[in-house]
């Protein structure tokens, strides 16, 4: 990790999702403005509209090119702006305005939104892994399965928040069918029915689940985390562990750790998979591998020690 001294950042972009979190978005732009401003930095907007967001993003990037760009909304538009930077030398900034906020959380960026606008002038620049999974881009989590599911639901209503990713789920979990999954990586095979497949490049859901405790998002490899089918009685156990870093003290989880991985669902030409936060259908069998610290991110900087 590397640190950088306030004045480097200097012409500043900040990508803007109108919709993400189901807040106010309106006053946004004069608030980064006035802060930017204040700090002898100068602020441009893009603002997504759905339609060609990573074209016309990578089209404004060769044309005027910032010295940072910053993702206000939520796992979309922070996966979108990501991906746009990988493999480029102009760090990421993240201003955690959505629903989940699942890397701002792993990375330790404040959930307020003054707080995190300091990263444009204190900061430190910590290069990550990505992943590509069926040839997509993604830059945190992605899974297949359950969640998948619920993610896909979540997509097509008119309601965002996690109350409404909850409903949902607890709708959907009763007639849901696990599906039978054939991974194969280059470690090791894996072969049977699975509730759930995380492909993990970190440790949190924006729901606050600790699927993969204890990895790293710059290690050069990442996880696959495996929920085996449970029944009813062991779910309250389960989900206490998800949400206190004891993923592998279940008797319904596993984790494979690689490089690369080749995931087949049998007797299935598409797959649903959940990427970033967003649901894709992609051809059957997905294939993952990683590209080590391809994307460079403004994070906190370390505290020194008392």
């Amino acid at each position: 990790m590397r640190t950088a001294s306030s004045d480097h950042l200097q012409h500043l972009l900040f990508v803007l999702n109108p919709i993400s979190g189901d807040i106010d978005k309106a006053p946004l732009p004069d608030t980064i403005r006035a802060y930017c401003t204040q700090r002898g930095r100068t602020a441009e907007f893009f603002q997504t509209t759905g339609e060609d967001d990573l074209l016309r993003l990578r089209g404004w990037l060769a044309t005027t090119p910032p010295d940072a760009v910053f993702a206000a909304g939520g796992d979309g538009t922070v996966s979108l702006v990501a991906e746009a930077l990988s493999g480029t030398a102009v760090p990421l900034g993240i201003l955690p305005l959505g629903s989940g906020n699942g890397l701002a959380k792993d990375l330790g960026i404040p959930l307020v939104l003054d707080l995190a606008l300091a990263l444009i002038w204190d900061y430190q620049i910590r290069p990550l892994d990505t992943l590509r999974v069926g040839g997509r881009f993604v830059v945190h989590l992605a899974d297949l399965g359950f969640n998948a599911c619920i993610v896909d639901r979540f997509d097509q209503g008119d309601v965002r928040g996690p109350a409404a990713y909850v409903r949902i789920a607890t709708q959907e979990y009763a007639a849901y069918q696990p599906a039978t999954y054939h991974i194969e990586t280059n470690q090791e095979i894996w072969a049977g029915e699975a509730f759930m497949v995380t492909l993990a490049n970190a440790n949190t859901f924006g729901s606050n689940v600790v699927i993969n405790p204890d990895s790293k998002p710059d290690d050069g490899q990442f996880e696959i985390c495996l929920i085996k089918p449970f029944p009813n009685a062991a779910a309250p156990a389960l989900l206490y562990r998800l949400y206190t870093s004891g993923f592998d003290d279940s008797d319904y989880t596993h984790r494979l750790r690689c490089q690369q991985a080749l995931i087949q669902v049998p007797g299935a030409d598409i797959v649903l998979v959940q990427l970033d936060g967003e649901p894709h259908y992609l051809p059957n069998p997905v294939t993952v591998e990683i590209l080590p610290q391809s994307l460079r991110v403004l994070v906190p900087p370390a505290k020194s020690a008392e």
